[in-house]
């Protein structure tokens, strides 16, 4: 069975409001690609900051300069209004956990998606903002990332962890440490594998500068190995990114001997082997 599951209904721009995006029109649009390119498993998982119940949790400029939508009228219309899953992108804040899970507590998801776009109050991957900037230590952002990678793995808030090595986005664009970068993936993975989270395997790397599927091929063989589970997505933005280049995540997968994925309904797991591409 084939998965989507870290998808968004709208580009990022803050232009791409709830009214002209979230509608049942748009997310057939997104179904009908799906079940074209054989993907089963279809959800929705928008990014948190676009709701204001996230700047209880969080008031970052970034956050506010998106949050307009009301949350429980996202979950009422994917419930209502569509037959997809339902799942939430959701920033891990160190230090913002209690109110992470009060956002998160008492609303129907089927998965809650987790992920590091920011360490402290600077950005992995938007220009402004830039964690890069100012020539930073590449050895100090990269383990410092990790490291908030495992908090998030540990802080019990997530079902699956996304684009496990966003750090990497900006490919050549950035510095990168030197030597075997493993070093820096070991407390992530030991962390997930205590907690049990699953590990998403994103395509949407080979849509970014750096042209690498996330995680990096040593780090996902450090995941397999660690015995965690896998979630297989392409971070689709419009309907056309909905599994792109599936085939080549697919035999990668198959080579590392992987012949099953999760699937989420209620915030509960399960395996299911994996199909092929239609």
């Amino acid at each position: 069975m084939l998965t989507d599951y870290h998808v968004h209904l709208r580009p990022d721009d803050v232009e791409a409001t709830a009214a002209r995006y979230l509608t049942a029109a748009n997310a057939e649009r997104y179904r009908t690609v799906a079940s074209e390119r054989g993907i089963a498993e279809l959800g929705v998982s928008e990014h948190v900051y676009r709701f204001r119940q996230a700047l209880d949790v969080w008031r970052h400029p970034f956050w506010q300069r998106y949050a307009h939508d009301d949350l429980d009228a996202y979950c009422a219309f994917v419930r209502e209004e569509t037959d997809l899953r339902l799942g939430i992108e959701a920033d891990f804040i160190p230090g913002a956990e209690d109110r992470m899970a009060n956002l998160l507590d008492g609303r129907p998801w089927d998965y809650v998606v987790g992920s590091v776009h920011f360490l402290r109050d600077r950005a992995i991957d938007v220009d402004e903002w830039d964690v890069w900037e100012g020539a930073a230590d590449p050895d100090r952002v990269w383990r410092r990332y990790f490291e908030t990678l495992a908090e998030a793995a540990r802080s019990g808030l997530y079902d699956l962890l996304a684009h496990p090595d966003l750090v990497k986005v900006w490919g050549e664009r950035r510095p990168r440490p030197e030597g075997d970068l493993r070093r820096f993936y070991e407390p992530a993975v030991e962390a997930m594998a205590e907690a049990g989270v699953a590990v998403e395997v994103s395509s949407a790397g080979w849509r970014k500068p750096v042209g690498e599927l996330y995680p990096a091929p040593a780090f996902l063989e450090m995941v397999i190995d660690a015995g965690c589970p896998l979630a297989l997505s392409s971070d689709a933005h419009v309907p056309d990114e909905l599994g792109y280049r599936y085939e080549d995540a697919l035999e990668l997968l198959d080579g590392l001997g992987v012949g099953e994925l999760c699937v989420f309904e209620g915030r509960e797991r399960r395996l299911e082997p994996i199909g092929a591409v239609a």
